[in-house]
């Protein structure tokens, strides 16, 4: 039987969340420390049920990257693989390198953008990323919006049958570290909560 390994990404593979990096890094960290007070208002509101989170990261995504050429959204993000580098937790190459030295297939399920996980998840052999979709205008820049729901959640679950339909023919793994990752760790044969330290 097909064996299927589902990790999230923020917090599980890495020590950081990523879409506060990607604003340092794309944007510059004096944009970034300019606009914490807007950022962390808007975090706030989500922690305490003020506000949604998928609005609250749809506002913060919207605010930093509105009106962003996509090609030049997508170099970022290329370049920004060498960043995701210094925050992956100790043990996730060693553990990437053994699934995939058996054939099994793996899957990045991520409420982050797709756009600067797949180039990363590319480079070590996994071609599967499951994440939010940014939405792009006819003239190809960013909207602000996201083109898919907020991979988060029940989203997660649905992302993964909507690719791997029958579930009777695979054995799922799945690894992640927060409530946004309970129904896939749920729905898993093997669920890791909180693996890689």
């Amino acid at each position: 039987m097909k064996t299927i390994i589902a990790f999230d990404f923020d917090g599980t593979l890495t020590k950081k969340d990523s879409f506060l990096e990607f604003i340092k890094f794309s944007k510059g960290r004096p944009f970034f420390y300019f606009n914490i007070f807007y950022i962390g208002l808007l975090w706030a509101l989500f922690k305490i049920n003020l506000l949604k989170r998928d609005t609250a990261k749809q506002y913060i995504f919207s605010h930093c990257f509105k009106g962003v050429s996509v090609n030049l959204f997508n170099k970022k993000c290329e370049l920004f693989s060498s960043s995701i580098e210094k925050i992956i937790r100790k043990g996730v190459y060693t553990k990437l390198s053994e699934y995939l030295n058996k054939g099994f297939t793996i899957v990045i399920i991520s409420a982050s953008i797709e756009n600067w996980i797949t180039p990363w998840a590319s480079s070590k052999g996994i071609n599967t990323v499951l994440a939010t979709i940014p939405e792009i205008d006819k003239v190809g820049r960013l909207t602000g919006k996201f083109k898919s729901k907020n991979c988060v959640n029940h989203e997660k679950v649905n992302r993964l049958l909507e690719l791997f339909p029958d579930r009777k023919l695979y054995n799922l793994i799945s690894y992640g570290n927060s409530e946004g990752d309970k129904e896939l760790l749920e729905f898993s044969d093997v669920a890791h909560l909180n693996y890689f330290k």
